[in-house]
């Protein structure tokens, strides 16, 4: 098909649903990629930017460009804009949280060795969880959120009931140093109802835990040294990555490892994939709505994490070394492409929702973002003025939330790539941010 090169955004979403998607949704906008170059303005001038010497010369009247298009999401969240709700309770630092995945409850992790749940319907406490003994790490909530899980520099893991808090089970206990990173069973893979639960450790060992009668069903060890970010994929396998600066995959059927990753010189602190929207919001779509047919809410889950899988799982770490490596694990172990650019430590990488972007916070006080299929560097936010710890996106995919040694949390636009709001109201450092899955609150804890 010949076009204008003047083309705009606008115009060619009118000429994709017009000429080309007869039958697509008029609501859904798309966003168009030249050479996996995404086309921000029109196509003339994406190209010129984007135009290398040998491509120039190609570019005749008889030389076809391929322009790729991508749906987008067909709700917006509203930006953050002011602190609706400050929720006292913890006597001592915020160390993590987590909304659940329906967006009806957030569970955060203290310095005070306890894990709380509040009621975002009424922005109040509901349960405080006791039960460690040393600072609560970590939280994570069962992709179906009946259950919450913590680890603590106690070295123990424990499992609450999301509806009331109680136990699940005895504590489980096996780890010799503290716990690290937890990660549910994916929602389509669990089996008599319930997920199982991983969790890594300083120790360097890997536990899966069944989390109804609170015993390790199998311990996986390899990494030589702490383990600091684990995921459960939806393809079943687990990937890990530590202190060893190798990313690990294991196959919890056959109990062993399976695949490595190498490429970092120094730590690896945080990994993240490009399914891992899907497999957070495990039962619920955008509208959370309550599980009634467990099987056909499977199925579901199935088919966003398919989605999600197109067209292959990427998988992106960040390091001690300042850069950040881009794998696909199923063409080859070797990366994609070191994406360098920070000056300083990354502490936390994310994909997108889309899986079309990805954002890195650093030590060096800034917040950059990617090409999720290329690596490319795109921009810069600056106007954090300390190390920025975390951060999370918006579920549109269109707005990120980062939390910096500061005391404030920021929200940037990706679009306009600019700072739209700053969240202020913390004494000190915020260690800890969250965006709700249903875009309706974000939560920072220090």
């Amino acid at each position: 098909m010949e076009i204008p090169a003047e083309l705009n955004v606008d115009q060619l979403n009118e000429l994709l649903k017009t000429h080309v998607l007869k039958e697509a949704d008029a609501e859904v906008p798309y966003a168009f990629y030249l050479d996996k170059v995404e086309i921000s303005s029109n196509v003339k001038d994406t190209l010129m930017n984007s135009a290398t010497e040998e491509r120039l010369n190609q570019s005749t009247a008889d030389h076809h460009l391929k322009i790729t298009y991508f749906p987008e999401a067909i709700y917006r969240v509203r930006s953050v804009t002011r602190c609706s709700a400050t929720l006292p309770g913890h006597s001592e630092a915020i160390l993590n949280l987590q909304f659940s995945p329906n967006g009806q409850q957030l569970a955060s992790a203290g310095g005070d060795t306890t894990v709380r749940l509040w009621d975002l319907n009424t922005q109040t406490p509901f349960k405080t969880l006791k039960g460690h003994t040393h600072w609560a790490l970590i939280v994570a909530w069962s992709p179906d959120a009946k259950y919450v899980a913590s680890g603590g520099r106690d070295s123990i893991v424990k499992c609450w009931k999301g509806e009331d808090g109680k136990k699940t089970s005895k504590v489980m206990k096996g780890h010799k140093k503290w716990i690290t990173a937890l990660a549910w069973e994916p929602y389509h893979l669990q089996k008599n109802g319930v997920s199982r639960l991983a969790s890594a450790s300083k120790d360097g060992t890997i536990r899966v835990w069944d989390v109804i009668f609170g015993r390790c069903l199998f311990t996986l060890a390899g990494h030589v040294n702490a383990v600091t970010c684990l995921r459960w994929g939806g393809d079943g396998l687990l990937y890990s990555g530590g202190h060893d600066s190798i990313v690990r995959i294991w196959d919890p059927k056959t109990k062993g490892q399976v695949g490595q990753l190498v490429g970092h010189a120094h730590w690896i602190n945080h990994l993240s994939m490009s399914t891992d929207y899907a497999l957070r919001r495990g039962a619920f779509d955008e509208n959370c709505k309550p599980i009634v047919n467990e099987e056909q809410t499977k199925k579901e889950a199935l088919e966003r994490y398919e989605k999600a899988l197109k067209p292959s799982l990427r998988i992106v770490t960040c390091s001690d070394d300042t850069t950040l490596i881009l794998w696909e694990p199923s063409r080859s172990t070797k990366p994609i492409f070191r994406m360098t650019g920070h000056q300083k430590v990354v502490n936390d990488v994310q994909f997108s929702p889309n899986g079309r972007y990805i954002a890195s916070a650093s030590f060096d006080k800034t917040v950059k973002l990617w090409d999720a299929f290329t690596g490319k560097f795109l921009f810069t936010f600056r106007g954090h003025v300390g190390p920025v710890f975390k951060l999370a996106w918006s579920g549109d995919s269109r707005l990120i939330v980062s939390c910096s040694k500061d005391s404030t949390s920021k929200i940037w636009d990706v679009a306009s790539r600019t700072q739209l709001n700053e969240l202020p109201g913390h004494a000190d450092e915020v260690y800890a941010v969250d965006w709700a899955p249903n875009g309706q609150f974000v939560a920072s804890g220090g």
